[in-house]
């Protein structure tokens, strides 16, 4: 083993921190990395109103006696539901939704514009929320948003002051149509809606994410916490998900494993992913023994 000119004979760590040419990193801010991570300095901004969440759950079928659990365990400040669960009757889901959660009333059930525009200003009036997001099917087997009739709904609502959140087709022309028409986001399925299939139009949404000038909320699709990081990794702006966690064996649980793969997939993105190589490997240490002893 070498020694330095005066006799010194280096430690491990200093062959180390020479043969790699480490640098010595400023301590990073603990304040600034907690305020990302709780989404304080990094917030989800949708007409004019800040979330700190990016998870908007959906809340369909679940058994009422399991909202308040669901809704805790996610994180969630968004949750959206059919305005028929919102009856004000007996059986109200709004009941059993915590306050400080934001109602997103959807059109589920529209065929076209007008029935959407009739059902969002129901919902303003039984919710008391400008939120709406608006859904426009015209068959039931496959679920496939009209993006035409779902841009008519958007410019109609919008100019009525709805803060309009679309669930749409990943068309990129449709998108940016949608952006025109007020919508405060664009809501692109990732797959079929139920189908637990994950981001099987990825490359279509990659190019509205790259385009958008509104925030990019997957939605449809999405089966697994894995697939959620991912979708926040390709640099969408929240996720929302509803099948895969009505249909796990722990929902509450599954809430909160959606939670954190969300959170994960967003720092990821924010951190700045790294390279991916093709045909070669990248050494991560030095491949010469020799550099540690000179």
């Amino acid at each position: 083993m070498s020694t330095t000119d005066t006799g010194h004979e280096p430690s491990l760590d200093e062959l180390i921190g020479t043969a790699t040419n480490t640098a010595i990193l400023p301590e990073p801010d603990a304040h600034a990395y907690d305020a990302i991570a709780t989404g304080e300095s990094d917030p989800l901004i949708l007409g004019g109103h800040k979330f700190t969440s990016r998870f908007i759950l959906g809340s369909g079928r679940y058994d009422l006696n399991l909202i308040k659990a669901t809704i805790e365990n996610a994180g969630t400040q968004i949750v959206t539901m059919a305005l028929r669960r919102c009856r004000t009757t007996d059986n109200n889901l709004l009941d059993y939704i915590p306050k400080g959660i934001t109602m997103l009333p959807n059109t589920s059930g529209a065929r076209n514009a007008k029935d959407a525009v009739r059902i969002a200003r129901l919902a303003r009036e039984v919710c008391q929320t400008d939120f709406v997001k608006i859904e426009i099917e015209h068959e039931t087997k496959y679920l496939l948003p009209d993006n035409r009739e779902t841009i008519k709904a958007t410019e109609i609502l919008a100019n009525e002051g709805f803060v309009v959140m679309p669930y749409m087709f990943p068309d990129p022309i449709a998108a940016r149509q949608l952006e025109e028409a007020g919508a405060a986001c664009v809501m692109p399925l990732g797959s079929l809606i139920g189908s637990n299939k994950g981001l099987r139009m990825r490359d279509f949404i990659e190019v509205i994410i790259a385009n958008a000038h509104v925030p990019v909320i997957i939605d449809a699709g999405i089966g697994r916490p894995s697939q959620a990081a991912e979708a926040m990794e390709m640099g969408a702006d929240a996720v929302m998900a509803y099948t895969a966690i009505a249909s796990a064996g722990n929902i509450p649980l599954m809430a909160r494993a959606f939670k954190h793969a969300i959170e994960a997939g967003r720092e990821a993105y924010l951190s700045g992913l790294g390279t991916v190589t093709e045909g070669h490997a990248v050494p991560s240490s030095p491949t010469n023994a020799a550099d540690y002893l000179h």
